[in-house]
């Protein structure tokens, strides 16, 4: 189990946002407003060799922020929001070891294969990761969209894990009814994802404790890499991230 850090961006600032309250129009939910500059975390991260963290562009403003933290650490973090076929490369040239996708391969809430497979011919599948961020709904997981606020018609299952896998590099799934929230996992969503996923997934969302990342490891099978956001003391919580980082490189 790898531990994946996380620089989100709001307005050009390092936050922690309660992944539920982004919406247009108005101020999300905020547990957190970091005075470093993104490049900052970026440094700690790569003084730890903390590969494959996401720096993940929460709305408009954040085009400068984000590429300070990959020209900090080149080749080390890969970029999530607003990416497209159209400027992917452009994110890879700006230091992204892989973009992060959700959104933009969605056209009336289904998967447009069309979309996905353009996408993969501008960059290829190795650096192409796809966000799968879902949220509960009629007992099933259902991927959300346009910053986790719009359910597509994707349904994360054993199927839909397959089909996606053989065009990217991993999964990044937030579990966003307990993203942000200090509340605790969901439990039943990693272990779909350890059950299922034929690819490496990072998960990201609810965790609060040690316990908690035991749990993670134990339910993942060892297959789950994990994001800990707002419970770490880099972002005001009470996990030491020293330790979270020795926690995930002994396991």
């Amino acid at each position: 189990m790898n531990f994946r850090p996380c620089i989100d961006l709001h307005n050009g600032k390092v936050k922690q946002i309660v992944g539920g309250s982004l919406a247009d129009g108005q101020e999300p939910d905020t547990h957190f407003v970091s005075e470093k500059p993104p490049a900052w975390f970026a440094e700690l991260y790569q003084s730890d060799g903390l590969t494959g963290g996401h720096v993940i562009k929460l709305g408009e403003g954040n085009d400068a922020a984000a590429r300070a933290a990959l020209a900090a650490w080149p080749g080390g973090l890969q970029v999530g929001g607003g990416i497209t076929a159209d400027n992917a490369a452009q994110w890879l040239e700006a230091g992204a070891a892989q973009v992060i996708v959700t959104s933009t391969i969605f056209q009336n809430g289904r998967i447009d294969g069309e979309r996905l497979k353009r996408l993969v011919s501008a960059i290829g599948k190795e650096r192409l990761v796809l966000d799968l961020s879902c949220r509960k709904r009629d007992g099933q997981y259902y991927v959300v969209t346009d910053r986790w606020q719009t359910f597509t018609e994707t349904i994360v299952d054993a199927e839909s894990l397959a089909q996606l896998s053989a065009h990217c590099r991993e999964f990044l799934v937030h579990g966003v009814d307990v993203e942000g929230k200090r509340q605790g996992m969901d439990e039943a969503l990693i272990q779909l994802l350890a059950e299922h996923s034929p690819i490496p997934c990072v998960y990201a969302g609810g965790v609060r404790s040690f316990d908690d990342l035991e749990k993670l490891n134990t339910t993942g099978g060892g297959r789950i890499d994990v994001t800990v956001g707002s419970a770490l003391d880099l972002f005001g919580g009470s996990m030491p991230y020293r330790d979270v980082v020795e926690y995930c490189r002994n396991r």
